[in-house]
Formats: C-alpha cells, sequence, structure tokens
C-alpha cells in the first residue's frame, strides 16, 4: 500500500521562497547585479512564472537548475 504524502499550498509556498532566496543571490553573483535586480528580473521571467505553475513542478528541482534554466532564458532574448 502506497502512502500518499500531501503537501500543503503553504509549505509549497514557502519551499518556493527559500528556493527564490537562493536562486536570487546566485543569479546575483553569477550577473554581477544587486540582488534586488536580479529578483525583479527573475520574478517577472517565464522561469518565474512557472516555478509557481502547479502543473510544472519546477519547484521540485534544486536553485542552481531553476538559475541555470532562466540563465537559458535570458540568452535566447539576446
Amino acid at each position: 500500500m502506497a502512502v500518499e504524502k500531501v503537501i500543503t499550498k503553504e509549505t509549497k509556498n514557502n519551499a518556493i521562497d527559500m528556493l527564490i532566496t537562493l536562486i536570487v543571490g546566485e543569479l546575483s553573483e553569477e550577473l554581477n547585479i544587486e540582488p534586488d535586480e536580479a529578483f525583479s528580473r527573475f520574478i517577472s521571467s517565464k522561469t518565474g512564472e512557472l516555478l509557481y505553475d502547479e502543473e510544472s513542478k519546477l519547484w521540485w528541482n534544486g536553485p542552481s537548475y531553476i538559475a541555470d534554466m532562466y540563465k537559458d532564458e535570458i540568452k535566447e532574448k539576446i
């Protein structure tokens, strides 16, 4: 018998908030921009939006994976 673990919306949002903190720190350092700027750019990106998409489960991935995904996104815009 498999036990299904239920993750509450609050727990998921807390996990996403912590991920964003780590992602912004990494992006700020790698892109040589202020954390506020990195946050603003990331949160308004397609990757940032996808992080909150219930179906994508992107938040299950680590911060470096998501930061790399964002960097790929901005490379495509250039």
